[in-house]
Formats: structure tokens, sequence, C-alpha cells
């Protein structure tokens, strides 16, 4: 173990990179509870010693995975949530991205693996949470001829997270597997259809219930 460990350089110039794939390889293999610093450091190619003193502890490191986290989650929702339909389309975005990028989305949503204060990251998350806000909003304009109010878009936005945070979850915990295939694109596109029903059922309710 010490030999193997000297065998390793105390530092190089991707260190950060590496730690962040190392840790992502983890939290895919072993699952977040089980990652530790040490198994970051050997997957990584460097030293305990090393990763300390460029991260401090396992927060850090996974507060450098959310940030990136977000960014890329941000980037794949805004360039496929666009049009009247763009809320939706982001929905999709939202569950194609949990199920191809999972070591990030298992960190993201545990705020108390991170550093939830760390400037980049607040920058980062809201960048994602823009994008959801922005074309909820985008979305309801497009549909309705009376003003958008706060309270739509909110409610909206909080509605779609929802939906495609439950189902990406249970797709990734193997929840859904059975019921629906292996497609992530087909998948995605049956929970927008679904989504639709759901409001239309509702839109029924409300009219038979005033």
């Amino acid at each position: 173990m010490a030999s193997s460990a000297r065998s390793r350089p105390y530092h190089h110039g991707q260190l950060e990179r590496a730690a962040i794939d190392g840790a992502i390889e983890e939290v895919e293999n072993v699952g977040v509870a089980a990652v530790s610093m040490r198994r970051i450091a050997r997957r990584a190619g460097v030293t305990h010693a090393a990763l300390a003193y460029q991260f401090g502890d396992k927060a850090g490191i996974f507060t450098a995975v959310a940030t990136e986290g977000f960014l890329l989650q941000a980037d794949m929702i805004g360039s496929a949530a666009t049009g009247p339909a763009g809320f939706l389309l982001g929905g999709q975005a939202y569950i194609e991205f949990a199920l191809t990028h999972r070591g990030y989305f298992e960190v993201m949503f545990r705020p108390y693996l991170y550093r939830t204060d760390d400037p980049k990251l607040l920058v980062a998350k809201n960048a994602a949470f823009d994008i959801l806000y922005d074309t909820a909003r985008s979305s309801l304009t497009s549909h309705r001829s009376e003003p958008v109010t706060d309270e739509a878009v909110r409610g909206l936005a909080m509605a779609g997270w929802s939906l495609s945070h439950g189902f990406a979850t249970l797709a990734l915990t193997a929840n859904v597997s059975e019921q629906l295939g292996d497609d992530t694109s087909a998948l995605a596109g049956q929970i927008a259809q679904g989504v639709i029903a759901l409001g239309e059922i509702a839109k029924q309710l409300s009219a038979e219930q005033t």
C-alpha cells in the first residue's frame, strides 16, 4: 500500500479534472455513501495528501462535482428548451441528463454533500434554475392570451421539475425499466405525453368542480 502511494505523483496539472472524474466514477460504482477521499485519490492517480491540499475534504470535491454538473445540465437543457414547447423539451432533456450523467446527478441534489455557499456553485445552480423559470414563463406566455403571473410560472416550474426529477430518480433506481424499457429518448417522450394527458385530466376536473 505504501509503495503504491509513493508511486503516484503528489500533484499534477490536471489534478482537479482527475479528482472530479474519479469522484464521479466512484459515485457510479459504489454510491455516494461509500465514496471516500482515499478511493477518489486512488482512482485519480494522486496521493490523498495532494487531494486534501487541493480540496480540503470530500465536501470540497463534491462541491466541484456539483458545480460542473449544474453547468453541464444548464447547457444540455438550454440547448433543448426552445420554442413554444420549450418547457416540455427541457423536461425531457432533464431526464436524459440524469440518465446519462448519473455520477453528477447523484451529487447535485444532495446539498448535505457539498458546500452550498460556494460562489461558483451558486452561479452554476442559479444558471440551471434560471433556465427552468425562463422556459416555464416562455411556454406559458406562448399558450395563454392573458398576462402570466409569477405564481403561475412558479407553479409550472415546480410541477415540471418534480415530475422530471421524480421520473429520473425512479429510472436511476431501476424502478421503471420493466415498465417502459431502456430507450432514454423514448422514456422522456412518453413522460412528456403523460404530462400533457395529466394536464387535460386536471383541466376537466377543474371544470367539473366549478
